[in-house]
């Protein structure tokens, strides 16, 4: 009961408001949980200064300060991204080279799109589908709380693009019965649940357990890889643009294409630090003693 108050009561009157108002509220929670609570500070500062020991102490402060301000519009734009319209989609995330994937799908072949929780990751979502021939498919962990994972799942939906639990997706690479032809959505920059499976390497100054399933289904069914680069344009507008990685996976090396998409990844948040989730513990794991045994 009361998440249907909170989805019914707050979530939804707050996403119909024009998006000016939701950033003029982004501005305010801005204050209070940067300067008043410090929220996640333990966790966002760390890692900063690990991450990007080549900034000064005053300029990791400017970094952080624009990461949270960049935080709090995310959050108000995800409540915006319940009701908002096709056209306000296709508006505030472009897509620029979707004909990259295209060609793919006209030789009737599956992508996967490798990315990160960098800028409007769940508008993408949304957008993905309207600029696409590919039909989307997200792979994603189902929420706690089942009133809001349906919800959730409704709202991403609601474009075309499919969601799969992680669970349930290794059989849909090998194909569907209607033979759809789809473009897999895959995030590198979760922390892997188990460290014994993950594909171990330096990222951003660190050594990092990275998610191997990218790299296991593109080989695996020889999957063209593409990754997505997004850029915030002005608040609340962004675009994308993709990069071919590998268009014969099947050949590669192990351990070449984590490698390639995830220092894919480093060189944007390098490039543009406040744009990715800092507040994520994406290092609470060490390298086992056997990683990357397959090498």
């Amino acid at each position: 009961m009361g998440s249907k108050i909170v989805y019914y009561i707050f979530i939804i009157p707050l996403s119909i408001l024009p998006l000016w108002v939701l950033h003029g509220i982004s501005s305010f929670f801005y204050v209070i949980i940067y300067f008043v609570f410090g929220y996640r500070k333990k966790v966002i500062r760390p890692n900063l200064e690990r991450s990007l020991p080549h900034l000064s102490k005053k300029e990791i402060r400017r970094v952080e300060r624009q990461f949270y301000q960049h935080f709090c519009d995310i959050v108000v734009e995800s409540l915006k991204n319940f009701t908002i319209s096709e056209k306000q989609v296709k508006k505030r995330f472009v897509i620029h080279n979707a004909d990259i994937a295209d060609r793919f799908y006209d030789q009737g072949r599956d992508v996967i799109i490798a990315g990160g929780h960098y800028n409007a990751w769940e508008l993408y979502a949304l957008a993905m589908p309207l600029f696409h021939k590919h039909t989307g498919v997200g792979i994603y962990k189902p929420l706690s709380n089942p009133f809001f994972d349906k919800k959730m799942r409704k709202s991403r939906e609601r474009f075309g693009l499919k969601l799969l639990s992680m669970k349930d997706s290794t059989r849909h690479f090998a194909g569907t019965e209607d033979n759809t032809i789809r473009a897999f959505i895959m995030g590198g920059d979760q922390s892997p649940s188990n460290p014994e499976k993950a594909y171990w390497m330096t990222f951003l100054n660190q050594d990092t357990g990275v998610l191997f399933g990218t790299e296991k289904y593109a080989k695996t069914y020889n999957i063209p890889v593409l990754f997505g680069k997004a850029t915030k344009v002005k608040r609340g507008h962004y675009s994308l643009t993709y990069e071919l990685l590998f268009d014969e996976p099947s050949t590669q090396e192990y351990g070449v294409i984590t490698e390639r998409h995830t220092k894919t990844l480093e060189k944007q948040i390098l490039d543009k630090p406040q744009f990715w989730l800092w507040s994520h513990r994406r290092w609470k794991h060490k390298r086992p003693k056997d990683s990357n045994r397959n090498e």
